[in-house]
């Protein structure tokens, strides 16, 4: 009781310290910075103005997700940054470095995969995630390492670059299926090398169709001089390019490269798509699901920005989707603060760049220019500098609100008001201001497409995305359903009106060294990990499965009625008549508990074969295919994974206790100091006699140990 006050006194004079700090944000753009109880930043976010974003937190209402990080906010601090842009690269920063929960993280595979011509004397073709300034070719990413090791595979068989990590003595297979020029037996030219390189580099840059043209001449000249396994050879090359490229959905009439988001959230997840477009064609795309809990497009912004932190190859060309609540608003209302058909454009790029949109009756400087200004027009709007410059020409035309509104009717409108000004003071919940600060630091044309084939783009992005989450959804109601139903399936089977909790138990040790026994618990037909228990074995000598057995039965359950735990519906013990009779004799005769004992017996090959159950052990019978048997399998698996895992664990810190113990001169005192400097065995073997005098150990015990521990290796 008095730690529960304690506890609530100190979350006031928190909250009143927040409220102080509120009252001193700065108009200015920025990083804001929340922490926990203990101190630790939990969310990191920005804002074109501080004072109003943070302050937001703190009143008005939140959804579920961002009442618990409000929740746990104990105190903040902020950085203020020059613009827009240094806000957006400071937050991906403080995002990397500390890594807080509440929020996005890219951390789903990535880095990504590319193709590398390396820069070598004879060059080979390989897949790499690390990009470096060695002078090699680049090409990608790819989405993932299927993707780029398919096309490898494709460009090995079309261009004869040597294979082999270590030049050989002597010509290999590929040199003989014409996939190698055999740089180890004969000269190559670099002139060569660098007409191959340029082949793949058009290949990879889009220009697949000269290269299948080229291939289908040779084809032709082949089959007339009769070389009919080479014409193969050639004609399987361009069919393996047409399944390669069947693929690809779009195109664009500019051939631009181009990355295409979109983005859906429900539930409290976010599901981001990436369209990967190149040299106009859509050839990859790349999924990341997770959950979210700031606000939504904010958070999406805080991913595209990880992603590109991380990702050296920028495309020529970016687009992100519009804000789903500015798109509702304006299906809602035509009167919009921004006109509807206008598309960013970075400033650096603007005037250079090409039309590719149909029906576009502007030219590219005129078009980039009037979005700069509405751009700029906006963000002074957000601001309050100026009034709605499209709004306020359309209020003109409309009538004056009548007073005889309802009073429930106006505070609706002024929540939504305050909401949407909210949103916009954000600055980087407004997808203007969020794309011209992408584009500022990338150096890149960042588009929001709002009408036209990009605007096509960025909705198929999207609704790949909402199908993604849905899907996810979906197969988790589908998984629970099939659980529960094959949990209730089993009670049934055994003669059970409820099977709520199941608890299994599987003994493990090697001629009776280091017995170890574990249980696992499933609630539902699902893993309740938290509640996975290990267990020493204290008084059984020797290799006694049925002892074990009894000991641990006990244990267990002796501490279920002390502290008055959740009792199960069924106890599951890995093994047969035996564990059965010793499991259920502790529980009866000793415990007065009676719980339905069950036991899973395998077959010659280690695998699920019964469950035995009751006191003439009548095996139950169960359908192979039936949800309800995999459900015993599963349940065997685990508890067999969880036991054996343990079991590796004691004997492992067995034997290295064991080696080191039998050194003179190694007291428990000095083994510890050892594997705590050292971290393991080997590395204490590798170790040099300088190593260890850190430690206060002399040169002679030092020379010692590490004969001692080399001559118990050999």
């Amino acid at each position: 009781m008095k730690s529960y006050a304690e506890d609530l006194q100190n979350q006031e004079k928190a909250l009143e310290n927040i409220r102080h700090k509120l009252a001193l944000l700065p108009d200015a753009s920025g990083c804001y910075l929340m922490k926990n109880s203990e101190g630790t930043i939990i969310y990191v976010g920005k804002a074109k103005v501080l004072k109003n974003r943070v302050r937001s937190y703190f009143t008005g209402s939140h959804n579920g997700k961002t009442q618990r990080l409000v929740a746990d906010i104990r105190d903040f601090e902020y950085i203020v940054t020059g613009s827009n842009m240094e806000a957006l690269i400071l937050e991906c920063n403080l995002i990397k470095k500390h890594q807080p929960r509440y929020n996005v993280l890219l951390k789903d595979d990535k880095t990504f995969p590319y193709l590398k011509i390396t820069n070598e004397a004879h060059p080979k073709l390989e897949v790499t995630r690390r990009v470096l300034k060695d002078k090699a070719k680049y090409f990608g990413p790819y989405p993932n390492s299927y993707a780029a090791h398919q096309t490898k595979k494709l460009l090995d068989r079309m261009y004869p670059l040597r294979k082999c990590g270590v030049m050989p003595k002597e010509v290999c297979l590929y040199y003989h299926m014409h996939q190698c020029l055999g740089p180890c037996v004969k000269e190559v030219e670099k002139e060569t090398y660098d007409q191959i390189s340029q082949e793949i580099g058009s290949f990879l840059s889009g220009g697949h169709e000269e290269i299948k043209k080229d291939l289908q001449r040779k084809m032709q000249e082949a089959a007339e001089e009769l070389y009919f396994e080479r014409a193969k050879e050639l004609r399987d090359q361009i069919i393996s390019i047409d399944a390669m490229m069947e693929k690809q959905k779009i195109t664009t009439s500019d051939a631009k490269d181009r990355d295409v988001f979109g983005f859906s959230v429900d539930k409290g997840w976010m599901c981001v798509q990436i369209l990967y477009v190149r040299k106009g064609k859509m050839i990859e795309r790349h999924m990341s699901t997770f959950p979210f809990y700031g606000e939504a497009y904010s958070d999406f912004m805080s991913y595209v920005t990880q992603y590109y932190s991380d990702n050296p190859a920028v495309p020529q060309e970016i687009l992100l989707p519009d804000s789903p609540k500015l798109i509702k608003a304006k299906s809602a209302d035509v009167d919009q603060p921004i006109a509807a058909e206008t598309e960013l454009y970075s400033a650096i790029t603007a005037e250079t760049a090409s039309i590719t949109d149909e029906g576009a009756a502007q030219t590219e400087l005129d078009r980039s220019v009037d979005s700069l200004r509405v751009a700029e027009a906006r963000a002074l709007y957000a601001e309050g500098t100026i009034q709605d410059p499209v709004g306020d020409q359309a209020a003109g035309e409309k009538e004056p609100e009548t007073e005889t509104e309802t009073e429930t009717e106006t505070e609706t409108e002024t929540e939504t008001e305050t909401e949407t000004e909210t949103q916009l003071s954000g600055g980087l919940e407004d997808p203007t201001a969020a794309a011209l600060a992408l584009a500022e630091w990338l150096d890149v044309k960042v588009l929001v497409p709002q009408r036209g084939l990009k605007k096509q783009m960025t909705g198929m992005a999207t609704e790949n995305a909402r199908v993604a989450l849905d899907e996810k959804f979906k197969l988790i109601e589908r998984d629970e359903e099939r659980t529960s139903k094959a949990a209730s399936n089993l009670g049934r089977a055994i003669g059970l009106d409820s099977l709520h909790r199941v608890e299994a138990f599987d003994n493990s040790n090697i001629q009776g060294s280091d017995p170890v026994s574990a249980m696992i618990v499933f609630i539902d037909g699902k893993p309740a990990k938290k509640e996975y228990r290990k267990y020493k074995i204290r008084s059984v000598q020797g290799p006694d499965d049925y002892e074990t057995m009894r000991e641990v039965i006990r244990r267990r359950y002796e501490r279920v009625l002390k502290e008055n735990l959740e009792r199960p519906d069924l106890i599951i013990v890995d093994g047969g008549r035996g564990q059965i009779k010793a499991a259920t004799d502790v529980l009866e005769n000793e415990l007065g508990l009676f719980i339905p004992v069950c036991g899973l017996v395998k077959d010659a090959k280690h695998r699920t074969s019964q469950l035995l159950m009751g006191d003439t052990f009548e095996a139950v019978t169960l359908a192979r295919n039936s949800e309800e048997f995999y459900l015993l399998q599963r349940i065997q698996d685990e508890v067999h994974r969880f036991a054996i895992t343990f079991h590796r664990e004691q004997r492992g810190k067995s034997m290295v206790t064991s080696q080191l113990d039998s050194i003179p001169g190694i007291g428990e005192k000095r083994r510890k100091l050892l594997l705590k400097h050292f971290g393991s065995l080997k590395k204490i073997r590798e170790a040099s006699v300088e190593d260890f005098r850190p430690l206060s150990i002399g040169d002679k015990l030092a020379r010692q140990i590490i004969a001692a521990l080399r001559e118990e290796e050999s």
